[in-house]
């Protein structure tokens, strides 16, 4: 391990090929599975590395069934692509690759739910989260700002573990470093969970609310010692959870720690009941799925009461 490359707040992919690449120096253990994705970035880092930095081409399956074999072989891999390509196209393979083989590996993936909206429905990946919570013992981080992805992803490189960092163009105000949920606001009305870059947008809608505001960059495991203290103080066991991906994705997680809890959950994200077949930015996106400041606002009003 060395110490921290990143002097100033960069963009999340930056930030990533920037730790790894200098990890890559220090630790031969490392290698990089790439799928054309990123691959111009890693240039340096290939010529240096050319037994560690692999670039696949388009073939994602093979981009996954490789890193699950480089794990087999005692290396750590670190596998990249856009987040569609990594997650739902080759998902077999994670399947079979990395969890059926019982071995560890951290699975990077970019452009978020909507970041690649403009490109169609194929660049993305709303179920991304969903799917990976389908298998078993996998960590998901989710930052929300630059400078939150660097401990993240040093702790995931050093570690043996099945990780998911899905990184986004979408960014937080501030940072928040840290592990488990984070206390951002105290209320009395309720607690709202935000999950990554959504934190923005419920800070925004709960600027007057008298609600507990928690903040995750790492969602899996779940934080339920976190949750249940929060609660400790509100009046009602009243739960909103914002996700910036498939809405309920973490529904479940939060009813199993409150099960000895009469509670009340709201599941915000994006929604499950309509394909939007539309082109537009990311905040359009959002929009449309009740995921930016004003709808979330209408939706605790109704929920709380």
């Amino acid at each position: 391990m060395i110490a921290s490359t990143l002097t100033t707040p960069t963009a999340m992919r930056d930030a990533f090929v920037d730790i790894v690449t200098a990890e890559l120096e220090v630790n031969p253990q490392l290698a990089v599975v790439l799928a054309e994705i990123s691959a111009d970035r890693f240039e340096r880092a290939a010529a240096r590395h050319p037994d560690r930095v692999l670039n696949l081409g388009i073939r994602e399956q093979l981009l996954v069934g490789a890193g699950g074999g480089l794990a087999l072989s005692g290396l750590r891999p670190v596998v990249h692509t856009y987040a569609p390509f990594l997650v739902e196209r080759p998902f077999e393979q994670i399947k079979l690759d990395f969890v059926h083989q019982d071995v560890g590996g951290v699975l990077v993936g970019i452009g978020g739910s909507f970041d690649g909206a403009n490109l169609g429905r194929t660049h993305q990946a709303p179920g991304d989260v969903a799917l990976i919570d389908s298998l078993p013992g996998w960590t998901v981080h989710v930052p929300g700002h630059p400078a939150e992805v660097e401990p993240l992803l040093r702790a995931a490189l050093a570690g043996q573990d099945r990780v998911y960092l899905r990184l986004s163009t979408e960014t937080n105000r501030d940072a928040h470093p840290g592990t488990g949920f984070q206390l951002i606001r105290t209320g009395r009305r309720g607690v709202v969970i935000a999950v990554g870059p959504v934190l923005d947008a419920v800070l925004d809608a709960t600027a007057t609310a008298d609600v507990t505001v928690l903040y995750a960059s790492t969602i899996r495991p779940f934080d339920t010692a976190g949750l249940c203290a929060a609660l400790s103080g509100v009046d009602r066991a009243d739960v909103v959870l914002v996700e910036p991906y498939l809405r309920g994705t973490s529904a479940h997680q939060a009813n199993e720690a409150l099960s000895e809890v009469p509670h009340r959950l709201l599941s915000l994200g994006v929604r499950r009941d309509e394909e939007l077949r539309a082109y537009g930015t990311p905040a359009e996106h959002a929009a449309a799925h009740g995921l930016d400041a004003r709808t979330i606002r209408a939706a605790l009003d109704t929920f709380l009461g």
